[in-house]
Protein backbone atom coordinates (compact mmCIF):
# COMPACT_ATOMS: atom_id res chain seq x y z
CA UNK A 1 0.00 0.00 0.00
CA UNK A 2 1.46 3.43 -1.19
CA UNK A 3 -0.08 6.58 -0.20
CA UNK A 4 -0.58 10.01 -1.81
CA UNK A 5 2.83 11.31 -0.53
CA UNK A 6 4.72 8.11 -2.40
CA UNK A 7 5.02 6.87 1.59
CA UNK A 8 4.63 3.02 1.71
CA UNK A 9 2.00 2.00 4.46
CA UNK A 10 2.85 -2.07 4.45
CA UNK A 11 0.42 -4.26 3.63
CA UNK A 12 -3.34 -4.10 4.94
CA UNK A 13 -6.22 -5.83 4.00
CA UNK A 14 -8.96 -4.01 1.41
CA UNK A 15 -10.96 -2.62 3.62
CA UNK A 16 -8.87 -0.38 5.76
CA UNK A 17 -7.09 0.38 2.24
CA UNK A 18 -10.49 1.98 0.92
CA UNK A 19 -11.79 3.27 4.55
CA UNK A 20 -8.14 5.54 4.18
CA UNK A 21 -9.01 6.41 0.60
CA UNK A 22 -12.78 7.80 0.83
CA UNK A 23 -11.06 9.79 4.16
CA UNK A 24 -8.64 11.55 1.83
CA UNK A 25 -11.85 11.83 -1.34
CA UNK A 26 -9.36 9.74 -3.11
CA UNK A 27 -9.24 6.47 -4.95
CA UNK A 28 -7.81 3.06 -4.12
CA UNK A 29 -5.87 2.23 -7.57
CA UNK A 30 -4.32 -1.50 -7.96
CA UNK A 31 -0.68 -0.67 -9.54
CA UNK A 32 0.56 -4.20 -10.29
CA UNK A 33 -1.38 -7.28 -9.97
CA UNK A 34 1.48 -9.41 -11.24
CA UNK A 35 2.90 -9.89 -7.72
CA UNK A 36 1.62 -11.13 -4.55
CA UNK A 37 0.20 -9.24 -2.46
CA UNK A 38 -0.61 -7.05 -4.64
CA UNK A 39 0.69 -3.24 -5.04
CA UNK A 40 -1.99 -0.43 -4.56
CA UNK A 41 -2.14 3.25 -4.10
CA UNK A 42 -4.03 6.50 -3.11
CA UNK A 43 -4.43 9.17 -5.65
CA UNK A 44 -7.03 10.52 -8.09
CA UNK A 45 -7.96 7.98 -10.97
CA UNK A 46 -8.19 10.83 -13.29
CA UNK A 47 -4.76 11.96 -12.88
CA UNK A 48 -3.51 8.52 -12.71
CA UNK A 49 -5.00 7.63 -15.77
CA UNK A 50 -3.66 10.75 -17.53
CA UNK A 51 -0.25 10.03 -16.55
CA UNK A 52 -0.29 6.73 -17.77
CA UNK A 53 -1.32 7.71 -21.15
CA UNK A 54 1.13 10.36 -21.40
CA UNK A 55 3.42 7.79 -20.09
CA UNK A 56 2.53 5.50 -22.94
CA UNK A 57 2.36 8.00 -26.32
CA UNK A 58 5.61 8.18 -27.55
CA UNK A 59 7.59 11.23 -28.29
CA UNK A 60 7.19 12.36 -32.06
CA UNK A 61 9.30 14.77 -34.16
CA UNK A 62 7.22 16.25 -36.61
CA UNK A 63 7.26 13.89 -39.56
CA UNK A 64 11.35 13.99 -39.48
CA UNK A 65 14.15 16.09 -40.37
CA UNK A 66 14.32 18.86 -43.56
CA UNK A 67 16.86 17.90 -46.09
CA UNK A 68 17.60 20.15 -48.72
CA UNK A 69 18.06 19.31 -52.90
CA UNK A 70 19.59 21.85 -54.83
CA UNK A 71 19.16 21.99 -58.53
CA UNK A 72 20.71 23.92 -60.87
CA UNK A 73 19.25 25.53 -63.63
CA UNK A 74 21.45 23.45 -66.31
CA UNK A 75 20.90 20.47 -64.40
CA UNK A 76 21.00 17.26 -66.98
CA UNK A 77 18.06 14.78 -67.11
CA UNK A 78 20.99 11.96 -65.63
CA UNK A 79 21.57 14.71 -62.97
CA UNK A 80 18.28 15.10 -62.63
CA UNK A 81 17.54 11.26 -61.95
CA UNK A 82 20.42 10.88 -59.32
CA UNK A 83 18.72 13.66 -57.31
CA UNK A 84 15.42 12.05 -57.40
CA UNK A 85 17.38 8.77 -56.43
CA UNK A 86 18.54 11.03 -53.39
CA UNK A 87 15.42 12.50 -52.66
CA UNK A 88 13.60 9.10 -52.77
CA UNK A 89 16.20 7.91 -49.94
CA UNK A 90 15.23 10.66 -47.88
CA UNK A 91 11.51 10.24 -48.36
CA UNK A 92 11.54 6.69 -47.67
CA UNK A 93 13.59 7.55 -43.77
CA UNK A 94 10.77 9.56 -43.45
CA UNK A 95 11.92 13.26 -44.00
CA UNK A 96 10.60 15.87 -45.65
CA UNK A 97 12.32 16.99 -48.23
CA UNK A 98 13.33 20.67 -49.99
CA UNK A 99 13.91 21.14 -53.99
CA UNK A 100 15.83 24.58 -54.72
CA UNK A 101 16.56 25.83 -58.37
CA UNK A 102 18.96 28.07 -57.93
CA UNK A 103 19.29 30.66 -60.87
CA UNK A 104 21.88 32.91 -60.82
CA UNK A 105 21.88 36.00 -63.16
CA UNK A 106 19.91 35.97 -66.10
CA UNK A 107 18.59 32.55 -65.04
CA UNK A 108 16.32 34.72 -62.84
CA UNK A 109 14.40 36.12 -65.89
CA UNK A 110 13.68 32.88 -67.28
CA UNK A 111 11.26 31.81 -64.84
CA UNK A 112 8.78 29.89 -66.94
CA UNK A 113 11.54 27.86 -67.42
CA UNK A 114 12.67 26.92 -64.18
CA UNK A 115 8.67 26.11 -62.90
CA UNK A 116 8.99 23.28 -66.05
CA UNK A 117 12.49 22.20 -64.62
CA UNK A 118 11.19 21.93 -61.67
CA UNK A 119 7.74 20.17 -62.62
CA UNK A 120 10.27 17.26 -64.65
CA UNK A 121 12.28 16.67 -61.20
CA UNK A 122 8.96 16.00 -59.63
CA UNK A 123 7.39 13.95 -62.13
CA UNK A 124 10.81 11.83 -61.82
CA UNK A 125 9.94 11.29 -58.32
CA UNK A 126 6.55 10.81 -58.38
CA UNK A 127 7.38 8.09 -60.54
CA UNK A 128 9.75 6.48 -57.93
CA UNK A 129 7.64 6.95 -54.98
CA UNK A 130 4.57 8.28 -54.37
CA UNK A 131 4.49 12.40 -52.78
CA UNK A 132 2.40 14.97 -51.44
CA UNK A 133 3.29 18.70 -51.62
CA UNK A 134 3.81 20.32 -48.44
CA UNK A 135 4.36 23.31 -49.76
CA UNK A 136 3.75 25.07 -53.27
CA UNK A 137 6.50 26.03 -55.58
CA UNK A 138 7.42 29.43 -54.13
CA UNK A 139 9.54 32.27 -56.02
CA UNK A 140 12.65 33.12 -53.17
CA UNK A 141 15.36 35.64 -53.68
CA UNK A 142 17.85 33.21 -55.26
CA UNK A 143 15.17 30.97 -57.37
CA UNK A 144 12.47 28.39 -56.56
CA UNK A 145 11.80 26.11 -53.49
CA UNK A 146 8.92 23.41 -53.06
CA UNK A 147 8.53 21.10 -49.69
CA UNK A 148 7.32 17.40 -50.63
CA UNK A 149 6.47 14.80 -48.12
CA UNK A 150 6.15 10.95 -48.49
CA UNK A 151 2.37 10.78 -49.04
Amino acid sequence: MIDETEKQLGVMDLEKALQMARERNLDLIQVTEKVEPPVCKIMDYGKYIYQKKKKEKPVSRAAGEMKGIRLGFKISPHDMETKAALAEKFLKKGNKVRIELILRGREKALAEFSKEKLNQFFEILEKRIPTKIERDLKREARGFTLIISKE
